[in-house]
């Protein structure tokens, strides 16, 4: 499928779209499908959802006057027709490589990227504050807010509405409703949804006028009831039903939850590229099929996660346990407080979220588990740099926000085998909140499971120097002492709150310089922890704290974002080698 544009090179501004005749639009919709397939079949990204609102972009773009007239994209998705038609097509190639543009609307980026966006339900809670600001200036144009069915399940999404309903802002919140989030939608929300417009809505209950259902995939239906919304007043909701994938027959007919982001794939047969490689198996692997295990042995574990069960390794446990099994929709904070009443009844709920996510519930993390010393197992997937996706799917905070409440247990596994031992042990031991957070992707273990878990030891007996490694950096950490060659202590802490006393009384008690390494933010991370336990017990060795620096990281391979922040393999190595110079002036 390698189509030459002829509409689609001629647009440079989103402004040169409202130009064209009702016939050309029609092939400029044809003419960015193929685009985006062209792209994505050998640099993937969000897919399915970019492609099922091409109409919709091209119509917005054509009766809007952007960017005066404001528009958002919830998440983000949805967003790669938007980012071509506004002056990145050619970044568009090496979209979410690193030093390109980003998968995600990003103001910094463009002027049409009214409101940065990567997490779900924030469209319309920004779309109200942004109008509710311009019409205190005397501006009174339209700002839309485009939200899927998927979103529109997160708690803040109905907090917006319930907010845009006593107002008389010119927001228009248009719903795209394709029945898929990531995995397939939850809740009477979406039954509510397929039930209008025979039912009474929602929306209109709440004062919003309500018009819908329109086929997002009618060119002409969707500029005609545009033009009628920008034209009112008030606060309205436009329902139009999509199908991901529109356009491209394999993800059409396929499964959608693979063609969210399905990675490479051929153009013309939609056969996807898949990595041969078996061994060794992901963190998310590990997870499921421990889980299962853990399941079937302990008739009293549930598993809750908010939208991210086939992400998450889940899907196993779910079809094995359906009765166990709680996929909340995309409702973290509800994630949160329904694990804890589960445990309040007894019984002992593994809450699986991805470290960006659980951000979006820290009151409950503290109010609602940690203060009722509630025995809640928390799995904290994509911990870490997690790549393409950016700055907003990064896991770099969790150490950092979990290390400060009380009753938390934090667990930082070395490998995905210790990360099987340690939901194994915990589910047996649980006696409070404990979180364990590991990160994406392949694990480095082919082997079978350790006889016995090991956690916060010496591997590595030297002198004068020792490094502390925090979960999975020990492998980064012991390639670059290939490259130092120094006879300098190697500790692994897995263990990492409450910090392991005996461990660091050795540590501190025989080094002159100790290092500490995280895959989380520095600044009150676990190194910041242990520097306040050496000052606490009166030791005065100079410690450094390695870990990610105090701004956003981009997108990018994790590899390439190591690099960058100097947390590669060299990098760490030309660091260690600047600590021989440290050491050569410290007193003995």
């Amino acid at each position: 499928m390698n189509h030459q544009s002829t509409i689609l090179h001629t647009i440079k501004a989103s402004q040169e779209v409202k130009l064209l005749s009702r016939g050309d639009l029609l092939q400029l919709c044809t003419e960015l499908r193929q685009r985006i397939i062209e792209v994505m079949s050998t640099n993937p990204g969000h897919f399915g959802a970019s492609m099922g609102v091409v109409e919709l972009t091209v119509a917005m773009h054509y009766v809007l006057d952007l960017p005066d007239d404001v528009l958002i994209w919830d998440v983000g998705h949805q967003c790669y027709a938007h980012k071509i038609l506004t002056q990145r097509d050619e970044g568009f190639q090496t979209i979410r490589q690193f030093g390109s543009i980003s998968g995600f609307p990003k103001p910094s980026e463009s002027l049409y990227d009214a409101f940065g966006t990567g997490h779900s339900s924030t469209s319309i809670s920004a779309a109200l504050g942004i109008a509710t600001s311009r019409h205190l200036q005397g501006v009174h144009r339209p700002t839309i807010a485009v939200i899927g069915d998927g979103a529109l399940t997160g708690g803040m999404a109905f907090e917006a509405l319930n907010h845009l309903g006593t107002t008389q802002a010119n927001v228009i919140v248009v719903i795209n409703d394709n029945d898929m989030s990531i995995d397939k939608n939850v809740g009477s929300l979406q039954h509510h949804l397929q039930q209008l417009p025979r039912d009474p809505s929602i929306f209109e209950l709440l004062n919003i006028k309500y018009t819908g259902v329109v086929d997002g995939h009618d060119l002409v239906a969707l500029i005609d009831v545009l033009e009628e919304l920008v034209s009112n007043k008030g606060p309205q909701v436009l329902h139009i039903k999509t199908q991901k994938g529109k356009g491209f027959e394999p993800a059409e007919k396929g499964d959608a939850t693979i063609w969210h982001a399905p990675g490479k794939f051929d153009v013309d047969s939609g056969e996807r590229i898949k990595d041969n490689s078996n061994l060794p198996k992901s963190y998310q692997q590990i997870v499921g099929e421990t889980l299962v295990k853990v399941g079937q042995s302990h008739p009293n574990v549930v598993v809750v996660t908010p939208a991210m069960s086939s992400g998450s390794g889940l899907t196993q446990f779910a079809q094995l346990f359906p009765n166990r099994f709680f996929d909340v929709g995309i409702a973290e904070q509800h994630a949160v407080t329904f694990s804890a009443g589960l445990a309040v009844g007894g019984l002992v709920p593994i809450c699986v979220i991805y470290s960006t996510f659980l951000q979006r519930a820290y009151d409950q993390l503290i109010h609602d588990v940690a203060l009722q010393n509630l025995k809640v197992l928390f799995l904290i997937d994509r911990a870490g740099l997690v790549g393409n996706d950016g700055a907003t799917h990064h896991g770099l905070f969790d150490l950092a926000f979990l290390s400060s409440i009380p009753n938390m247990d934090i667990l930082v596994p070395s490998d995905e085998m210790q990360l099987s031992q340690m939901i194994t042990h915990s589910v047996q031991k649980i006696e409070g909140p404990i979180a364990i957070r590991y990160p994406r992707g392949k694990g480095v273990v082919v082997d079978n499971l350790y006889e016995e878990m090991r956690a916060n030891t010496c591997i590595r007996k030297g002198r004068e120097v020792a490094v502390i490694c925090i979960g999975t950096w020990i492998h980064t950490i012991k390639k670059a002492f290939e490259l130092v060659q120094e006879d300098w202590s190697i500790y692994t802490m897995q263990w990492v709150k409450p910090l392991p006393d005996e461990m660091l009384h050795d540590v501190f008690s025989t080094h002159k310089i100790i290092i500490t390494i995280e895959d989380g933010v520095v600044l009150g991370g676990i190194g910041s922890a242990i520097t306040q336990w050496k000052t606490a017990n009166s030791y005065t060795q100079l410690v450094y704290n390695w870990g990610l620096p105090d701004y956003f990281i981009e997108h990018g391979s994790v590899e390439e974002l190591y690099q960058e922040v100097g947390l590669d393999t060299i990098g760490i190595a030309n660091r260690l080698n600047d600590i021989k110079h440290v050491l050569a002036n410290c007193p003995d």
